[in-house]
């Protein structure tokens, strides 16, 4: 049967991807798969369409091997050009920073949020280095659009009451999906290593011959295996975070919760949230088991989201951009 089609101009919300296992993931969530729809001439990213909640969604994935700010500002601004987006998502994953303060571990999921001088996303490589060779970032970027915030506040009250959607959305995305199930589900505690951030891996292989008297001793895990969410700075940058006493040292400086390297690029040209699954802990010890189903709580995190997302007050900011660009020719 042939899938539904629905005109460009209803495309409001646009969600973004880094990676191929990211994208799959969001696709998996959507309520309702739509087929293709014609862009604009020059328009060179390759989209997937359909509805979550009561809004059409556009997603669109970073070209393959192609990652960093640079290549997330040309997907979203060739977005923009081709369909009416006003408020948009970047969906996927980051390496988590963990504290006693802020217990995140692989699979949960971390949300830009304002806090301090940041707008939720701030670019760690980007400043000067200054006399004493102590390096400074300068500028800030901006925040997510209103309409987000106001639902990532309304949804935050309600996980308080009723706790979060996201494993029920999830365990929904693997029954629909069963070729995804061995990939994309948890990948149990034992794999979930967090080591002292001065100690680093040796060779290429996975983490079986590390020293496990370096791992940090954290507090007994959970009474399930639900991710938790978490809310605040993220750190973006063209380079990947992979030093933990690099990593440590700015997100002391900067109250940072998780690393990754597109939402710079973003930000101030593309309305968007970032949320993050966290896949590893921005150190030496990266490995890719725990992608799939980072990717996978990310998405759903996002579904869950724009469940909440007022559709009339995004139509209401398409309308007030339409106002604009006509004020602009005038």
């Amino acid at each position: 049967m042939a899938l539904p089609t629905y005109p460009r101009e209803s495309y409001n919300v646009g969600i973004i991807c880094a990676l191929d296992v990211e994208k799959a993931a969001v696709e998996a969530t959507l309520d309702e798969e739509h087929g293709r729809v014609d862009k604009v001439a020059g328009d060179d990213n390759v989209y997937s369409f359909g509805k979550i909640g009561a809004h059409n969604v556009v997603i669109a994935c970073l070209p393959a091997g192609v990652m960093g700010t640079v290549s997330a500002a040309t997907v979203a601004r060739d977005m923009m050009r081709s369909f009416s987006v006003t408020v948009g998502l970047m969906v996927g994953i980051g390496g988590g920073v963990w504290s006693e303060k802020t217990d995140v571990r692989l699979g949960d999921v971390v949300v830009s949020q304002p806090e301090g001088m940041h707008g939720g996303v701030i670019q760690w490589d980007f400043g000067k280095m200054e006399k004493g060779a102590v390096f400074r970032r300068t500028g800030t970027l901006n925040k997510p659009p209103r309409p987000l915030l106001n639902a990532v506040q309304s949804l935050k009250a309600t996980h308080r009451r009723k706790g979060s959607k996201v494993s029920q959305y999830l365990n929904e995305m693997l029954s629909r999906n069963p070729v995804m199930a061995a990939d994309f589900r948890h990948q149990g505690l034992q794999h979930d290593k967090l080591f002292e951030s001065n100690y680093n891996h040796p060779g290429e292989n996975g983490c079986e011959g590390c020293d496990r008297s370096r791992q940090v001793h954290r507090l007994p895990w959970r009474k399930d295996e639900k991710p938790k969410i978490h809310y605040g700075n993220i750190a973006s940058g063209d380079e990947v975070m992979k030093d933990g006493m690099t990593r440590d040292r700015i997100a002391r400086e900067e109250a940072i919760l998780c690393f990754e390297m597109e939402a710079a690029g973003l930000m101030d040209t593309f309305p968007c949230i970032v949320v993050r699954g966290i896949c590893d802990y921005a150190d030496s010890h990266k490995d890719k088991r725990w992608q799939p189903y980072a990717a996978a709580t990310a998405a759903c995190y996002a579904k869950e989201l724009l469940d909440v997302v007022d559709p009339q007050i995004v139509e209401e900011l398409e309308l007030s951009k339409a106002l604009r660009n006509v004020q602009n020719r005038d």
